[in-house]
């Protein structure tokens, strides 16, 4: 509810009089040119970064009436360079929960489309991971990151560009399992390629800061404006 950003000692905003409601369980994607706030505006729902002004509500609780560390579980996000550390493949994914039986593992795994590439490495789960996952490709690092995210059970789902490593194939079918999943979890999604929005609930466009529009993204690909402007370009792209 008209939500304002700006970091410490700028001279400008870079959030203005941002206002808008997310069903829960629904999925929405944030677009807009680079450099119009998409990524800041999700960090703000964890409390990465604090609202200058304004307010966030999480089922209709102001967010800094949370506490911070129950917020942060709740909500995930997963970003396009996400962190790995060193230990097996095991020990990351047991990072989203401690407690997860190795079948909710492999079946996360599975549902990220990990569990392929996993159990075809010699030591499978076992596998020693180099620093930041330095011995898997860039998109088996970002499946082995949602995955990690999914055993969270989150109640917010945030994939900031986080399947910019994965061929559109690929991505279309987390996508699908993801859906399957996560019923009750609302999914937000930043990403760059055109036809990963199509089939999602409603698409929030930003320009320079602010919504510039809120819609179903068939009704968006019949006005002009940033939305149809992005999905024209990135579709002569790819």
């Amino acid at each position: 509810r008209h939500v304002h950003f700006r970091h410490a000692g700028s001279a400008a905003d870079v959030l203005r009089d941002i206002s808008f409601h997310v069903p829960a369980g629904s999925t929405v994607a944030i677009a807009g040119a680079t450099g119009s706030g998409k990524s800041t505006l999700v960090h703000l729902i964890p409390r990465l970064h604090e609202a200058t002004a304004g307010e966030i509500l999480l089922d209709g609780i102001n967010i800094n009436e949370y506490d911070r560390e129950d917020l942060r579980a709740g909500v995930l996000i997963v970003l396009q360079d996400d962190e790995l550390f060193t230990g097996t493949i095991l020990e990351n994914l047991r990072w989203g929960n401690p407690d997860a039986s190795r079948q909710e593992i492999e079946q996360a795994a599975a549902d990220a489309l990990a569990h392929d590439f996993i159990t075809a490495m010699p030591d499978g789960y076992d596998t020693l991971l180099g620093r930041g996952g330095a011995n898997v490709s860039g998109g088996q690092k970002q499946r082995l990151c949602i995955a990690r995210a999914l055993l969270g059970n989150p109640r917010v789902l945030v994939l900031d560009d986080s399947l910019s490593a994965v061929d559109a194939t690929t991505e279309r079918e987390i996508r699908r399992r993801l859906s399957a999943r996560l019923a009750t979890t609302t999914l937000v999604i930043i990403t760059q390629r055109a036809g990963a929005t199509r089939d999602v609930d409603r698409v929030i466009v930003l320009d320079n800061g602010t919504v510039s529009d809120i819609d179903a993204p068939a009704a968006l690909l019949q006005k002009p404006g940033i939305y149809r402007d992005i999905h024209d370009t990135l579709q002569q792209t790819f």
